[in-house]
């Protein structure tokens, strides 16, 4: 059966399996939480320091903490069973929104849980992504892939809208509670779920593994350029969404869900709609769309005007999938886990030096000029990257293994 022709077969299929069901949802459920659980963080800081630079770090800061996860213990995601991490991590979110709700923090305490939660969740997102490449054919990894970021998509509006509704009615500490059972009903889903697997190949973890697994990937032009792309431009514009609560305070709940609205449309063409070679010159242009209608906000346009705006613009986010397809083609599966938990991590990493230069940026600018300026660059990073995605592609054949390259 062609891709195609399995991407005609719709998100259907993949649901008849219980445990890409089960990834689905855990995937889903911590979505809702951190989506929740990050709004009401940024208001609380925003409001007892009036710091854009406090609110962007607390909100997107933390993610640097997965870098230190991608970099010293990745290696463990192929050699620890996968079950027990990605039930570990619904349950260390779990602790951590507790925490959050049940003390009167300050932000550097509050700040501190959330960069030890984060390296608990680079790991669960190897876990996540490697064991879907397990779970699902490659010939359909495109479209689970496609429907997992759905699930981000859905749940980032519904997390978003709903941590706004309630940040009106309740004080934001409250809705950390909410966050606490989504949390842990994700780490049941997981643990019940989830069968027994098998690592993908023995050895014990730990920071000399992780290295040498990362120094193969990086010597590769093909996954050095792909992860450059997955990261950078991605993550400069990571760092104007940082910028939103102090943008608009009131309004910063309606950025965040016209933004998840338009990476839920994105992967839905990438995934449902597009075949694989259409995919691969979709990819190209969605790389530019999405910094491009981040410019509007150095005009100061109406709330409605930026937030369709932001929705146009994070339909961009998708071009990820196709580069993500192609960064399996070329993975060996005994290294699928900790090269996708690695881009990931490196990904999310980004977006948090992103928003703390960000956040910084507009302690010294009008906050619409700083978006500005950060969507300008992660244009001008998008076109330079063009020629070395360009050999990057072309460099050998698709799925040949990077270990006997």
């Amino acid at each position: 059966m062609t891709r195609s022709s399995e991407a005609g077969a719709g998100y259907g299929r993949l649901f008849l399996d219980r445990e890409f069901r089960a990834l689905w949802a855990g995937s889903a459920l911590g979505t809702a939480s951190t989506s929740m659980a990050g709004l009401a963080l940024g208001l609380l800081v925003h409001a007892e320091t009036g710091s854009a630079f406090l609110t962007a770090l607390v909100v997107f800061g933390p993610s640097l903490a997965q870098l230190f996860g991608a970099s010293a213990l990745m290696s463990a995601v192929d050699t620890v069973p996968p079950r027990m991490l990605l039930a570990a991590s619904g349950a260390a979110l779990a602790i951590a929104f507790t925490a959050q709700a049940a003390f009167d923090l300050a932000p550097a305490g509050r700040l501190a849980i959330v960069v030890c939660t984060s390296v608990v969740l680079s790991l669960a997102s190897g876990a996540r992504w490697g064991l879907l490449a397990d779970v699902v054919p490659a010939n359909r990894y495109a479209l689970a892939r496609s429907a997992m970021n759905v699930s981000v998509g859905v749940m980032q509006v519904v997390g978003f809208a709903l941590g706004g509704v309630l940040s009106v009615l309740w004080a934001p500490t409250a809705i950390f509670w909410i966050a606490t059972g989504c949390s842990a009903v994700a780490a049941l889903v997981s643990w019940f779920g989830i069968g027994s697997h098998a690592p993908r190949r023995s050895g014990r973890p730990g920071f000399r593994a992780t290295w040498a697994a990362n120094t193969l990937l990086l010597r590769q032009p093909s996954t050095r350029w792909l992860l450059i792309a997955l990261c950078v431009p991605n993550g400069l514009v990571a760092g104007c969404e940082a910028l939103f609560v102090s943008y608009a305070p009131s309004a910063a709940a309606s950025f965040f869900v016209a933004g998840a609205a338009g990476m839920l449309a994105g992967d839905v063409l990438m995934g449902r709609v597009l075949t694989e070679r259409s995919r691969r010159v979709g990819t190209e242009w969605l790389r530019l769309l999405l910094p491009v209608p981040f410019l509007v906000f150095v005009l100061q346009p109406p709330i409605p005007v930026a937030a369709v705006m932001v929705g146009i613009g994070s339909i961009g986010y998708a071009a990820s999938l196709g580069q993500q397809e192609l960064l399996v083609a070329v993975t060996p599966r005994e290294l699928t886990g900790q090269v996708l938990g690695a881009e990931s991590s490196a990904r999310v990493a980004f977006q948090g030096v992103a928003a703390a230069v960000a956040g910084g940026l507009a302690e010294i600018v009008q906050t619409g000029l700083a978006i500005g300026l950060l969507s300008l660059t992660s244009i001008a990073v998008s076109v330079m990257l063009i020629p070395g995605l360009g050999r990057a592609v072309h460099s050998g054949p698709v799925g040949q293994p990077l270990l006997h390259q």
